[in-house]
């Protein structure tokens, strides 16, 4: 089955992060079993969903590895002109969700095994299927658990999320926080005499934006990127029951993207600190005033260096002469940082198509995928490949 027959059945998965992906997981298991490919699948600990890992070729050596999410995000409040989960073929565009973020490239590795089971590989090929990338890669640190574990680690990870087949070295890093604003609650006709914990909040995002304005003005720099330096941002805010009470509770969720010079932490406790000048400021009408802040999820950025062996070996593939850096995130941080093993981001589609409504990736990028991939594979039969 090639990449399109492939990719028509993974989009006809709605495999949204907040439900399950194990029947997409069932299908690949099987389809790779059909060609004698043997998975390894890895489920979550509430079992509703599951990573998978295959390797092609020999077991004793470390080998490439290819690495995708099956999620997807929501569709809700789209407005869809053609059915999102069920794959639609318009003038050189295949349409369906997840086609370009990024079933488009999970189809082109799965085809890419098929082809590679019936090759004698000197090098392996390894396949890694995640699940809630999308909300914070936080299903991959299992399976990055047991490559961990393993005796032998990949020499290279091609994560394949959409930079339209251009070779991508790096992204950001990103923290995202929940800060908990307590104040003192009231008749609103007796304001002054309670706490508003919103005005609280409003204050910690004043704090928020000055730091902004510090990152943007004085912060470290990386011209790779569209926006140079490290971002903080307000997501969400929750608070208030009714109009007439002063609300003593107030949640704001923000994040904080950073370049690889920068320190999240250390930007995460200069906040902290302007948190405790606020409620301690506030502490003169209700003692009780505090900002709490809790991370709710962290991953790494990425920063392979540009001039390393791994990339001129994915560059001779795509047969790129530049490299760039992505703005959003991907779990090749995660390899990276907690196997060691050098990774980059190339793969079909647009993220300017991502999470958008008839989001699509072209027949064109699909093939320059493949053509990436054969060419990966006849490199892997070819001779052993090494990194650095």
């Amino acid at each position: 089955m090639d990449s399109v027959g492939i990719l028509e059945r993974l989009i006809a998965f709605p495999t949204v992060s907040r439900d399950s992906n194990l029947n997409l997981i069932g299908y690949a298991t099987e389809l790779l079993a059909a060609h004698g490919i043997a998975c390894q699948v890895i489920g979550s600990p509430d079992s509703h969903k599951a990573n998978l890992f295959a390797t092609i070729g020999p077991t004793d050596t470390p080998g490439v590895m290819l690495s995708g999410h099956t999620d997807v995000v929501p569709i809700d409040g789209q407005d869809w002109t053609l059915p999102p989960f069920e794959m639609s073929a318009r003038d050189d565009r295949l349409y369906g969700r997840g086609a370009a973020d990024m079933k488009g490239f999970l189809a082109c590795a799965l085809a890419a095994c098929l082809k590679a089971s019936k090759m004698a590989l000197q090098t392996p090929l390894h396949l890694a299927l995640s699940y809630d990338e999308e909300v914070g890669c936080i299903g991959v640190r299992s399976l990055i658990d047991m490559l961990r574990a393993a005796p032998q680690r990949p020499l290279l990870c091609i994560v394949g999320e959409p930079t339209s087949m251009q070779v991508a070295t790096g992204h950001k890093g990103k923290l995202s926080a929940r800060a908990t604003c307590k104040g003192r609650e009231g008749h609103s006709a007796l304001a002054p005499l309670a706490l508003n914990a919103i005005h609280l909040g409003c204050d910690f995002v004043s704090a928020l934006r000055r730091e902004q304005d510090r990152l943007a003005r004085d912060g470290a720099r990386d011209g790779d990127y569209d926006i140079p330096y490290t971002t903080v941002h307000v997501g969400m805010m929750n608070a208030g029951v009714a109009l007439n009470i002063v609300p003593n509770l107030c949640q704001l969720d923000f994040e904080i993207r950073n370049v690889a010079a920068d320190s999240p932490d250390e930007i995460l406790d200069g906040l902290r600190a302007e948190a405790a000048r606020i409620a301690a400021a506030a502490s003169a009408i209700a003692p009780e005033a505090a900002i709490e802040i809790d991370i709710t999820n962290i991953y790494p950025g990425l920063d392979t260096p540009a001039n390393s062996q791994a990339v001129a070996f994915v560059k001779s593939l795509t047969g790129a002469n530049d490299t760039i850096k992505v703005a959003f995130g991907t779990e090749g941080g995660l390899f990276s940082r907690d196997l060691g093993t050098p990774t980059v981001v190339c793969g079909p589609g647009s993220m300017a198509q991502g999470h958008r409504p008839d989001e699509f990736v072209s027949v064109e990028q699909m093939r320059r995928c493949d053509d990436m991939l054969d060419s990966l594979l006849r490199r892997l039969a070819d001779h052993r490949f090494h990194a650095a």
